[in-house]
């Protein structure tokens, strides 16, 4: 036979394959239905602002007291008529509010933040007040709480929060906060653990306001009460002060006249 017809063939080059390009997010589901819903600027930004509080700046801790809101319940019921005569709906934030703003002078570390050169303490209670809206939650600022009266205070919430579902809140009006108050309640959440908003120190979370048996003078009684929940700054309070600063709104709230 002819010598080249004697010559083993050579293999065949294998053809390269190409890898699969990397699932997608809504493919990476699998076969499971659903939809990417895409990330508004406010959803992305309060991710981003939770994550940098939580995981890479302050070192949270909470403490968690229940309040008799029994006072604060008798004085809204008798007060609310007169304050709709002048145009201001009370509800029950402006009451923690104000409970805030004494506890802040009282324990200022509450009111305080964190810097590489010390603790730089506020002279001013500028409350912020979480409110719900479609996209997230936004915070506008009561600026000066302390200057403000129960009436003062009602109307002021009102005005923040009626524009901040609008979406007419000035710039100035969601900064400088120097503490943060959520009133995750009105869900019906029992209690929470919510993150600071940098660079304050503290948030206080408001539970749901439920009739609970209690033991009052060795009696059954039956109270409204509530949980406060006050997530804060390892760094800038300990155990004591975080007590120290719950256990005064507590007491403003429970001795309500």
């Amino acid at each position: 036979e002819d010598a080249a017809q004697q010559m083993p063939k050579p293999a065949a080059k294998p053809v390269p394959q190409k890898s699969a390009p990397a699932p997608t997010p809504a493919a990476a589901a699998g076969a499971i239905p659903g939809e990417l819903v895409a990330l508004t600027a406010m959803r992305r930004s309060i991710a981003e602002h939770m994550v940098r509080s939580k995981l890479e700046i302050a070192p949270h801790a909470t403490t968690i007291f229940e309040v008799d809101l029994g006072r604060v319940v008798a004085h809204r019921e008798a007060h609310k008529a007169e304050f709709a005569r002048q145009g201001v709906k009370l509800t029950f934030t402006p009451y923690f509010v104000a409970a805030c703003a004494v506890a802040l002078r009282e324990v200022p570390l509450a009111n305080a933040r964190w810097t590489d050169e010390g603790l730089y303490l506020h002279h001013v209670a500028h409350i912020g007040i979480a409110v719900a809206i479609d996209e997230g939650l936004i915070v506008p600022v009561l600026k000066n709480a302390q200057d403000y009266n129960l009436v003062g205070l009602a109307r002021q919430v009102n005005d923040l929060a009626e524009r901040a579902r609008k979406r007419q809140l000035r710039p100035d009006e969601v900064r400088d906060g120097t503490f943060t108050l959520t009133n995750h309640g009105v869900s019906g959440s029992l209690f929470a653990t919510p993150i600071i908003s940098q660079p304050q120190s503290a948030i206080l979370g408001v539970g749901a306001i439920e009739k609970r048996v209690k033991v009052i003078d060795d009696a059954i009684a039956i109270r409204p009460c509530a949980y406060l929940s006050l997530s804060f700054d390892h760094r800038v309070l300990d155990g004591a002060s975080a007590d120290a600063f719950v256990a005064a709104v507590k007491r403003e709230l429970e001795r309500w006249a």
